[in-house]
């Protein structure tokens, strides 16, 4: 029975470092400082345990957490990791990073030779992103993280989720 506690308490601990690296990549989205969310919760959140729960010291409890989203003014669903978070691997590893950091290449000459909606409004999309950038190699185009979020939304699909179904598509520029 000590065996089983021990194991759990090692997923628990995993599971609570895995749920401070999104509530930091969300605070610092948001462009806030642990002293600034501390002024913002009206001293709730004190800086030194939202520092403790962004590395994982501290499990943070539900009715917390759904406060937390209400201060980013985020789903309290976006706080907490994808199932797919914390299970990368050498070919997914880009998608462990902040998501600020993330950045795929798509295959526009496969993109185009694909069909049905989801194609069809990618397709819009990646055209605007193109015309902005003044981007018309016509083969590759890479995408960021504020791409993805907007393509994630447009799906209901988070930023990794999101990867995961262009992958799916083989839309991603294998090189």
């Amino acid at each position: 029975m000590s065996d089983f506690r021990d194991q759990s308490v090692g997923v628990e601990d995993s599971y609570a470092e895995t749920v401070g690296v999104r509530l930091r990549a969300v605070r610092r989205q948001k462009h806030l400082s642990l002293q600034a969310v501390e002024a913002a919760s009206g001293q709730e959140f004190k800086a030194s345990v939202l520092g403790a729960y962004e590395r994982g010291e501290r499990a943070i409890s539900v009715p917390r957490l759904r406060r937390l989203a209400l201060i980013y003014d985020v789903p309290l669903d976006q706080l907490l990791p994808s199932s797919r978070e914390g299970a990368a691997t050498l070919e997914t590893e880009p998608l462990t990073r902040e998501p600020h950091e993330t950045k795929i290449r798509i295959d526009l000459v496969r993109l185009k030779a694909t069909s049905g909606p989801e194609a069809e409004a990618l397709q819009r999309f990646l055209t605007k992103v193109q015309l902005d950038r003044q981007d018309f190699n016509g083969q590759v185009l890479t995408i960021r993280a504020a791409d993805l979020l907007v393509i994630g939304a447009t799906f209901g699909l988070g930023v990794i989720e999101m990867v995961e179904r262009l992958r799916s598509l083989g839309l991603v520029y294998a090189t």
